[in-house]
């Protein structure tokens, strides 16, 4: 059996750590670098960095904050946020990222996946999907709708399917975040990750909405996550990293222990 991964979410806005609920009222709350620093001497297992508004505001992610933590950090750093190209793609793994994440990009030009898993392997490769949940149809069977752009485009696209589009299109891993979840502090979705892990067989990392170690123990095991993603509990500094990960050994979550 694998070890799950606990991961840590750094959203970045113009350059500083920021944090919303449910996609809206984002607040910055402190410096990218030195979160990114403090989690992994206390043991974190991978770091995801995700600017968050260089989709929408049409620009390329800002590589020097990129640059930045990747001179600081040794563990595994996957960054998202404005990849439209191979060449974005490669220009980040050249500042230091192991993997890059497709989001918006990608549900706009899907060739972008396979692309990039050519170019840079697909185990580097990550689709980021932002979902939300809807009145189940025709068109969205699952009752998960993809939306881009930061949660502010609905897209018509049912997550479920989406989610196997993208492994088949080349990607290594999936991370599904939940808008509905999305910084509320209550509990991961866990309906809709169980359902996307067992509709495929690469990696799915859960993302939106823990708030206690109870929440992530249930995602890992319930929601059959291979990893799960954590901002604001540790952000405000309610839980460290090594607490985290201690109560989920603990409670029989195969974790990769450092101590």
């Amino acid at each position: 059996m694998l070890s799950k991964r606990l991961i840590a979410c750094l959203d970045v806005r113009d350059g500083k750590l920021a944090k919303s609920v449910k996609f809206v009222d984002t607040k910055d709350i402190g410096d990218p670098v030195e979160k990114a620093r403090e989690y992994y001497a206390d043991g974190l297992d991978e770091l995801v960095f995700y600017d968050i508004t260089a989709s929408s505001d049409r620009r390329n992610i800002m590589l020097d904050v990129v640059e930045r933590v990747a001179e600081q950090v040794f563990i595994p750093l996957s960054v998202g946020g404005g990849v439209r190209t191979v060449a974005d793609a490669t220009d980040l793994r050249l500042a230091g990222a192991e993997k890059i994440n497709v989001n918006s990009a990608a549900v706009q030009r899907p060739e972008i996946i396979s692309e990039c898993a050519e170019a840079i392997g697909n185990q580097n490769v990550v689709l980021s999907m932002d979902i939300r949940r809807v009145e189940a149809s025709t068109a969205l069977p699952s009752g998960y709708e993809i939306v881009i752009n930061g949660g502010r485009k609905p897209m018509g696209i049912d997550a479920l399917w989406w989610a196997q589009e993208g492994e088949r299109l080349g990607a290594g891993e999936l991370v599904v975040n939940s808008i509905d979840a999305d910084g509320t502090r209550d509990g991961y979705e866990i309906n809709l990750t169980r359902r996307i892990s067992e509709a495929v067989r690469i990696p799915v990392i859960a993302s939106g909405g823990a708030g206690k170690p109870e929440h992530l123990k249930e995602v890992l095991t319930e929601g059959r996550a291979d990893a799960a993603l954590v901002a604001s509990m540790v952000h405000y500094g309610d839980y460290r990293v090594s607490e985290l990960k201690r109560y989920l050994d603990n409670e029989g979550v195969k974790m990769r222990m450092s101590w």
